[in-house]
């Protein structure tokens, strides 16, 4: 006898089905969990968060295990993972006011100031994006040249790789990367330093691979992107080609009645430069971005080097808050005291506000880019930091992991809706086929989202890409850079390697097929019926029954029904014939049945013994 149902992803068998694995916001509701956003310091301990968020311990425990941590009731937590585990069960934070105290952290972003009365706003943050030879540094040069007074701070500008310029008291942050690579490492980390995403296009030259690259990037950042048509004055230039090739992209430009700003440029002369700042100001007054500098600083290291004479600096672009002149600060597993703040001119300033980006000297080690940097209130509170970060730190290699198996864990597990790949191939056709077959294999229950396609050897950048999306990497008729390789390693990401295209298509679709939730066979092993009780200790109750059909094994789940109406399901606690301990009761004999949480047994009550068996979707 087997009943047929599906949709249920992730159910345990056997000893763990005994209960039902409820929600984190369903598994605390009973508790006293907060309404209105409370504070939590920089680090306190497990069971000092269960008491502020109103859970218990052991149900705090779980939450902080779903995260990857291992934790008893007295280790530190810091701001961040505190910050998260909140927020799993819908409680809201907000930074210590305690002078002791101040908010901390490497993975929580800043966008929990939305919320915040005292946000104000604040400057955009700009990345510009494209392929190599298309004109990015020379758009940067005369954007920077609108607002640098001599040569020499021109020069530290170019050093410190991070700018401001003021359009009509407006001002505008613009971060010098050495492009996509660089942008996609640092959000791979978790750092979203970027607001606004400027896509650079030669109007001779239209779009090309790392053009392409740029948008996946961009799009997967989740960022508005303007366009600038570079070039727009040269004999071969074609503005609308460059339009209609981003149509092809699913961009289309506010002249195409699309909603993404184009603007034709020369930037060797200067031209059309105003109007792509004015067009970028306009955008960031619709996105309305905002902090509270009136908070300890938050911050997101771009760079860092090593001065022979000042010791270790670091490029920080500043999220909320405030850098000031004195501060204790931690970044990563890195701290100190700012000991001196530079501005993108290369002026000493002694505060620092969100969107500024400054040069920080006075961290004792060198951070990686990506970083996040807090300010703290005093020595002690960042030392407790750092040392909770090392010890995190030898409990996990930190990797985030892109492999085939491990996207498939994260949805299965609800954690995801939809599989991401990134395709390379050695020819643009055979990208064009790929990308047809995937669309064939999407339907309304499961989805492959193709990230990114390109021709050419996987490289490090595509890595990169894969990291920050959770993308597996599938690569047809070409190779991988031995760069990419390694980082891949370093990583975790899945290369996988195709020489016939029917094989990526199996198993895409076999990966796709595989996103959906198994089927759940129930099926019936036996019947029995409760003739007598039995107490068995101070809360225990035992039930003498006889068996009707089939037969009741200890690994099975079990039914308690009354009239016909099922009234709990459980696992087998126990089971007997007479004083032995028996593995299966079978039809006509006689035992006892213990089930565990359950002991209201009455006479007449009918015992259905089950097993789900999964089967996999085809």
């Amino acid at each position: 006898m087997a009943r047929r149902r599906s949709g249920f992803a992730g159910r345990p068998r056997g000893r763990g089905r005994r209960r039902a694995r409820p929600g984190a916001a369903a598994a605390v509701e009973e508790q006293q969990i907060p309404t209105e956003p409370i504070e939590i310091p920089a680090v306190l301990t497990v069971g000092e968060l269960a008491e502020k968020i109103g859970t218990g311990p052991v149900e705090t425990i779980k939450l902080l295990m779903r995260r990857g941590l291992m934790m008893t009731v007295n280790d530190p937590v810091d701001f961040a993972n505190a910050a998260a585990v909140a927020g799993s069960i819908g409680v809201k934070v907000l930074r210590p006011q305690d002078e002791e105290e101040s908010s901390a952290g490497e993975d929580v972003g800043v966008t929990e100031i939305e919320d915040d009365p005292d946000a104000v706003l604040r400057p955009p943050v700009i990345t510009v994006l494209g392929h190599v030879d298309h004109g990015k540094t020379t758009l940067l040069d005369s954007i920077r040249g609108s607002a640098v007074v001599d040569e020499e701070a021109g020069g530290i500008t170019q050093s410190i790789g991070a700018y401001q310029v003021d359009k009509e008291g407006q001002k505008l942050t613009f971060i010098d990367t050495p492009g996509h690579e660089a942008f996609t490492m640092m959000r791979a980390r978790g750092a979203q330093v970027t607001d606004i995403a400027i896509l650079v296009v030669a109007a001779d030259d239209g779009i090309m691979p790392q053009t392409d690259e740029a948008i996946d990037h961009a799009q997967a950042a989740g960022v508005p992107m303007v366009v600038a048509i570079n070039k727009s004055d040269l004999p071969g230039a074609d503005p609308e080609r460059v339009k209609r090739e981003l149509s092809e992209r699913n961009i289309l430009v506010e002249s195409w009645g699309g909603d993404v700003v184009s603007v034709e440029v020369s930037a060797l002369k200067g031209e059309g430069i105003d109007e792509l700042l004015e067009n970028i100001a306009l955008l960031a007054e619709v996105e309305d971005l905002k902090a509270n500098p009136n908070t300890p600083g938050i911050g997101v290291c771009l760079e860092a080097h090593v001065d022979p004479s000042r010791g270790s600096l670091a490029t920080i672009l500043v999220r909320s808050g405030t850098i000031s002149l004195g501060d204790q600060i931690v970044a990563g597993t890195s701290r100190g005291r700012v000991r001196g703040l530079v501005d993108g001119y290369g002026n000493s300033v002694k505060t620092a506000g969100p969107s500024d980006a400054v040069e920080v000297m006075g961290l004792g080690t060198v951070p990686e880019p990506g970083i996040r940097l807090d300010v703290v209130a005093n020595e002690k509170v960042a030392r407790q930091m750092v040392e909770a970060r090392e010890r995190e730190a030898r409990g996990s290699d930190g990797r985030s992991l892109a492999t085939l198996s491990e996207v498939m864990r994260r949805l299965n597990a609800g954690e995801a809706e939809e599989l991401p790949v990134i395709i390379k191939t050695g020819t643009q056709g055979s990208v064009d086929a790929v990308r047809r077959s995937a669309e064939r294999i999407s339907d309304d229950e499961v989805q492959v989202n193709i990230i990114h396609t390109a021709t050419g050897p996987v490289n490090e950048s595509d890595v990169m890409l894969a990291s920050a999306s959770g993308a597996i990497i599938m690569a047809f008729e070409t190779g991988t850079q031995a760069g990419a390789e390694k980082q891949a390693g370093i990583h975790g990401v899945d290369i996988r390697q195709y020489n016939i295209i029917y094989n990526l298509i199996d198993d895409l679709g076999a990966a796709a097929r595989g996103l959906l939730a198994p089927i759940e066979n129930e099926i019936v092993l036996g019947h029995a019926v409760v003739q007598a009780i039995f107490p068995a200790g101070r809360r225990y109750r035992v039930a003498g029954v006889r068996i009707l059909d089939g037969e009741i094994s200890r690994q099975a789940s079990i039914r308690v029904q009354r009239d016909g109406e099922p009234v709990y399901t459980g696992q087998i606690a126990s089971l007997r014939h007479f004083k032995d301990d028996v593995r299966e009761l079978s039809n006509g004999m006689e035992g006892g049945v213990g089930v565990d949480g359950f002991i209201d047994f009455r006479e007449g009550d009918v015992l259905e013994a089950f097993e789900i068996q999964l089967e996999s979707r085809v």
